[in-house]
Parts: C-alpha cells; sequence; structure tokens
C-alpha cells in the first residue's frame, strides 16, 4: 500500500515540472518509434534479405551469452555475498567495469586479449586452432561481457537477502552443501535468478559497441539485428526504425516480467 506524502515532504512545484520533463525526455524517443515505424509494409520489410539472419543470429548469441553469464556469475554473486574472500571490494568494482565502459572500448579490450595476437588469443590458436574475433562464437563472447554485471549484481542481492539460518538448518539435517543449494538456496533466490537471467538476455539483444569491434559485422555469421539497424540506418531510415521495434519489443517484454520487482520501489 502506498503511503500519502505528508504536507512536509511535498515536492517543490518545480521538482515536479522537472520530474515531468524528464519522464517525457524517456518517453518520447519509444513512442517517436512506435509512431513513425512502417507498420502498414512491416512484413514485406521483414521478409527482406538478411532480416532473417540477423534476428537468428541475435537470439542464438543471446541467449548463449546469457547461459555463459549464469554460469560464471552465479556462483561469483554467492562469494561476493559470503563477504569471506579477500579483495571483495576490488572483485565487485571489476564487476562493474563492464557497465561503466563504452562498449567499443570493452570491444577493443576483448580484442587486447583473446584476439589472434592477444595475450591469450594466440595460445588458443597456436594449441587448439581456436580463433574468436569475427566469429560467432565471438559474439557470445562479447556480449557476454557486457550481460555478465546484470546477472552478478542481481543474484548477490539475492542471496545477500537470503535468511542463512535455512541453510544451517538443512545442513544440520545432514544436506551436504551441494543439496542445500539445489533444495534451499536456489529455490529462495529463484525471483532474483528469473530477473537476472531476463536482464542479461536483454543486455545481449541490443549490444552494439563490444560486437562489432570484436565480432565485426559479417552477415549470417556475426551480424546481429543491433548492427543490421545501423546498416539500415544509412539507406532506409523506415527499415532502420522497423528493426529497432525488433529490438524494443523484447525490452518491455522483459520490463513486464519484472513488474513486480521493480515496482517494489513504490
Amino acid at each position: 500500500m502506498t503511503r500519502a506524502a505528508s504536507p512536509g515532504t511535498r515536492a517543490p512545484r518545480g521538482f515536479v515540472a522537472v520530474g515531468v520533463l524528464a519522464a517525457a525526455f524517456l518517453a518520447l524517443p519509444v513512442l517517436g518509434l512506435i509512431l513513425r515505424a512502417p507498420w502498414g509494409d512491416a512484413f514485406e520489410r521483414l521478409g527482406r534479405d538478411g532480416v532473417a539472419d540477423a534476428v537468428r543470429t541475435s537470439a542464438v548469441c543471446a541467449t548463449a551469452s546469457t547461459f555463459v553469464a549464469l554460469v560464471l556469475g552465479v556462483p561469483l554473486a554467492w562469494l561476493l555475498a559470503q563477504g569471506r574472500i579477500p579483495g571483495r571490494s576490488l572483485i565487485r568494482a571489476i564487476v562493474l567495469v563492464p557497465l561503466l565502459l563504452p562498449p567499443l572500448v570493452s570491444g577493443i579490450g576483448l580484442l587486447s586479449v583473446l584476439g589472434r595476437r592477444g595475450m591469450v588469443g594466440r595460445l588458443l590458436d597456436r594449441w587448439f586452432g581456436v580463433t574468436l574475433p569475427f566469429t560467432t562464437a565471438g559474439v557470445v563472447v562479447a556480449v557476454s561481457f557486457v550481460a555478465l554485471p546484470f546477472v552478478v549484481i542481481t543474484m548477490e542481492s539475492g542471496f545477500r537477502s537470503l535468511d542463512r539460518r535455512l541453510g544451517a538448518a538443512a545442513a544440520t539435517l545432514g544436506a551436504d552443501p551441494g543439496s542445500v543449494v539445489r533444495t534451499v538456496t536456489l529455490p529462495l533466490v529463484a525471483p532474483s535468478l528469473a530477473a537476472g537471467t531476463a536482464l542479461a538476455w536483454a543486455r545481449s539483444l541490443g549490444e552494439f559497441g563490444a560486437t562489432i569491434t570484436f565480432a565485426g559485422n559479417l552477415p549470417g555469421r556475426t551480424q546481429t539485428l543491433p548492427l543490421a539497424t545501423f546498416l539500415a540506418l544509412e539507406t532506409d531510415l523506415d527499415q532502420a526504425v522497423l528493426l529497432s521495434m525488433l529490438l524494443l519489443i523484447p525490452t518491455i517484454v522483459v520490463l513486464v516480467l519484472l513488474r513486480d520487482r521493480w515496482q517494489g520501489l513504490s
């Protein structure tokens, strides 16, 4: 139940006006996309060469990168939530780096490490014949880098909210650590896990800078929907707007699915 603001906490009129302006500033570009989209010939435009490949590449790579982010992020979030590891503040700061770095810089950083002449990339190429840049696997690596923090931050919050006495009680009854995680911990943090998964997938779907820098823009191979949208912008604004809508719709779906989580802030 939302509490009414008391007279002493009522917002100044200037704040109200600026708040409305800020909300409009955020909403109008989305509204502009919806109104500008060429809905009349949408099916014809979506059937053009390359669109289906870009959608498929985006969906596959976003799903794969989300899986990678969960595999890596959930254990890291658990360690950060425990508060017993040395350098926890430094590790948490490192987790936040992809959120603050320009995506272009993220891609250059990945190239410097995983490129054929990079510190790790040259070893992968020499020992296993594996080359990541400008491949579909490279897209997965790039978008995993930017999606991982969303899983870690969301899951750390979930782990911190747990009542640790429940896990201790299960251990007292004879459950091994793996069983405690499967039967007690994960079910309790399921809402956070779902939120982290949805946020990571949506972020992966929309990644542009790191992808084009590290994996390139090869149609049918590394060209994702954001890259196809960028190319369309140079020649056909209506096509770019329509492809933008394909990226906007999943974002709206994620917001709807997580409405209980963000409405809890009110």
